[in-house]
Formats: structure tokens, sequence, C-alpha cells
């Protein structure tokens, strides 16, 4: 009687294979949940900036004018508004609010970088809007909200 020996368990080969498997779907996965991080944090920014916004835009529905300050746009001081990934929040010349991201403690490629909202109108008060895009912005377009990316 003759007996044959049985395999147990996986050949070397098909443990490569799964390693590399698992290599390839590591090398696409990391780098898009590092974009949506860096995304994530840039929209604590936004939304920051949404209270400047209002402020601002009530501002030149009253006076005809965009403020020039915190002070003069009836908010608290830059360094006093921010978040966990957010440095600061200013209202400058002709009403443009800049959010600066915290130096440390976010994503690499946006650390330091600015967020920059630009109002315009048309001429009425009930008719501002806010570009994200072009205004100066130092964080690169793909970690911008899906609102400013259009």
């Amino acid at each position: 009687m003759q007996f044959s020996k049985q395999q147990s368990g996986f050949t070397l080969i098909e443990l490569m294979i799964v390693v590399a498997i698992i290599g390839i779907l590591a090398s696409i996965a990391i780098p898009a949940y590092q974009d949506y991080t860096a995304r994530a944090q840039v929209t604590e920014a936004l939304n920051l900036a949404g209270a400047q916004k209002l402020a601002v835009s009530e501002y030149y529905a009253d006076k005809g004018t965009w403020p020039s300050s915190n002070a003069e746009a009836g908010i608290g001081a830059a360094a006093d508004i921010k978040g966990k990934y957010v440095d600061s929040v200013a209202v400058g010349t002709n009403g443009v609010i800049t959010a600066t991201m915290k130096a440390t403690g976010v994503a690499a490629d946006i650390g330091g970088k600015t967020l920059v909202l630009t109002p315009t109108s048309s001429g009425t008060a009930s008719s501002i809007e806010w570009s994200c895009v072009d205004g100066g912005a130092t964080i690169a377009k793909k970690y911008l909200p899906a609102a400013c990316r259009s």
C-alpha cells in the first residue's frame, strides 16, 4: 500500500501573489486617503470663514463698501478665530478673507498655506458672490473643497 502526501497550506507562489496584490492596493489607497484628509482639514478653514463671509456681506449691505479688517467688519481678531487645523482667519483689503492653516498638525502639503475668499458684487448688496479659486490662495487646487474647485 502506497501513501500519497497531501498538500496542506499555501505554496510560496500563492503567498507572493497575495502580498503583491496587497502592495498594489496599498500604493493606490494611501495617497488617495492622504488627499482626502487634507481636503477635510481645508474644509475647516472654509467653515470658519463662513461667519466672516456673513459679517463682510452685512458690512457691504450697510455701508456700500468692503471692510478692510476684522475690527471694521465687527468680528474678533484674526488670531482669535482658529480651529484644530486653522491658525487664523483675517479680513483684509476689499473684504478679502484669508484663512491660514497651522504649520504643524496638518497634512504636509497644506501646512502654513492659505485659503483666500474674494467677494464680488454686481452693485447690489443682495448679490454677493464668493470666489476661492483665483484669489491668491496658496493651497493646491486638488486640496480645496468641492465648492472651490469649480
